[in-house]
């Protein structure tokens, strides 16, 4: 099987999912979400390559694995077809964000997104998260799809940033703080 298939060359690209062949623009809202939420698990390899792993890497993994189902059920109009993500994983993303949390110091200060370079790149990823939380919550506006992809994303952008925060105290740079 190639990796090209050409039927992209002018703009445009098919739905999963669909009955039939239907073709969208690749700049369609619909693509933008899907495509940014696709970025954001490019990001997370990359600061899973960083962490050479350990506990923050295995639950990076398995956000990996929901961005990959989100990203599918982005990417279907199959009004029948079940969805990925659920209540259940916004839940857990919670549960790892209050765990992570009470071994942190309170946060008194802004924070920068900087200090160690996994930190760095959590930061990295947790803005393209917000991008894609963005994107999802533009084509839900024209196209009505489950809340709970955006509270997933929302969800997720504040683990990553507890995260950062946890690898900075990890590699013993502590938080790097906002001067006004």
């Amino acid at each position: 099987m190639k990796i090209y298939t050409r039927t992209g060359d002018q703009g445009d690209t098919s739905l999963w999912g669909v009955a039939g062949e239907k073709r969208i623009a690749k700049d369609s809202v619909r693509v933008e979400a899907y495509g940014t939420v696709d970025e954001a698990n490019a990001v997370l390899g990359v600061v899973r390559s960083q962490l050479g792993g350990g506990p923050v890497d295995a639950l990076l993994e398995t956000v990996q694995h929901r961005l990959f189902s989100l990203g599918s059920d982005l990417a279907t109009e199959n009004p029948r077809r079940q969805h990925h993500v659920d209540d259940g994983d916004v839940a857990a993303l919670e549960a790892a964000i209050d765990a992570y949390d009470a071994e942190l110091p309170a946060l008194k200060q802004f924070v920068l997104p900087a200090g160690a370079p996994a930190a760095a790149s959590l930061h990295v990823a947790r803005t393209v998260v917000r991008r894609a939380e963005r994107r999802v919550v533009a084509l839900y506006r024209l196209e009505p799809g489950p809340a709970v992809h955006v509270r997933y994303l929302n969800r997720l952008s504040d683990l990553l940033f507890t995260l950062a925060r946890v690898v900075n105290h990890q590699q013993g740079g502590g938080d790097v703080l906002a001067v006004f």
